[in-house]
């Protein structure tokens, strides 16, 4: 008989989510702070929000953040692909060591590494920093995530659907595209999800590899919060976290009507 968790397993995880959530907590109900302290409480108050939405750099460096979070996730994505289907479906070639070992490297190199590695390379080709340069960067780097999520979806994936659409008489590219892509679209679109919250995040590799009139935001955040944190920097991460809040219960509750059909489908 199972018995339910104990006063010390209670314990535990309380603190274990007040550890990663009561900072989130404070950050959040200190946004609507209409006090400048940002420890003092001043009373409720939305003018941080609208100070937000004036605040032309720090919408000019958000839109810089998502534009190069989308190309970054995008080209991560087809890259990434490639190189799972490449380590899971081709058993032996040469190289094969060096190949699994250098997409796999950027997920453990540090990232102060990986950005003054990219900016030595972009200043010996004399290459202008700027938005494209921290796209290339972050791509070089969220590729890789894509590739371990892809390839560990297709080492539990059951390769006679895709034996049985070619004795059918489907060609290799039509099998790919009707069969095995839709199969492993889930793990797609994490990888993606993955690469762009990755990209949106970065600081350290971006601080490098910048340039004029591509500032991001993370980059913005903590460049103000270097002259000290005010409220106005609490609401611009309470947008964030609320986005993010968004987009994962869109994502459960997808997947959940997902599973449903699933289970309800006939045969």
């Amino acid at each position: 008989m199972r018995r339910g968790p104990g006063p010390f397993d209670l314990a535990a995880l309380s603190i274990g989510f007040a550890f990663l959530y009561l900072p989130i907590v404070i950050l959040v109900v200190f946004s609507f702070n209409a006090s400048k302290l940002v420890t003092v409480w001043g009373g409720f108050s939305l003018r941080w929000y609208e100070a937000v939405l004036g605040n032309r750099q720090l919408l000019d460096a958000a839109w810089v953040s998502v534009r190069v979070a989308f190309v970054t996730a995008t080209t991560a994505l087809l890259l990434g692909t490639m190189a799972g289907i490449v380590l899971v479906r081709i058993q032996r070639f040469p190289g094969k060591a060096l190949f699994t070992g250098m997409v796999v490297a950027p997920i453990v190199m540090p990232e102060v590494i990986t950005g003054l590695s990219l900016l030595l390379l972009f200043v010996s080709l004399d290459a202008p920093r700027g938005f494209w340069t921290v796209t290339i960067a972050h791509t070089t780097f969220a590729t890789c995530y894509v590739a371990v999520v892809v390839q560990a979806r297709l080492l539990t994936f059951d390769r006679s659907l895709e034996e049985a659409a070619m004795d059918l008489g489907a060609p290799p590219l039509r099998t790919f595209r009707l069969v095995t892509l839709p199969l492993i679209a889930p793990s797609l679109a994490g990888g993606w999800l993955l690469a762009f919250a990755l990209s949106l995040d970065d600081l350290v590799i971006a601080s490098f590899t910048t340039g004029p009139g591509a500032t991001t935001l993370p980059m913005r955040i903590y460049s103000q919060a270097r002259l000290g944190v005010t409220p106005e920097i609490n609401a611009v991460c309470t947008i964030l976290v609320a986005l993010v809040t968004v987009v994962v219960l869109v994502i459960s509750v997808i997947q959940k009507r997902r599973l449903a059909r699933e289970r309800t489908r006939p045969g």
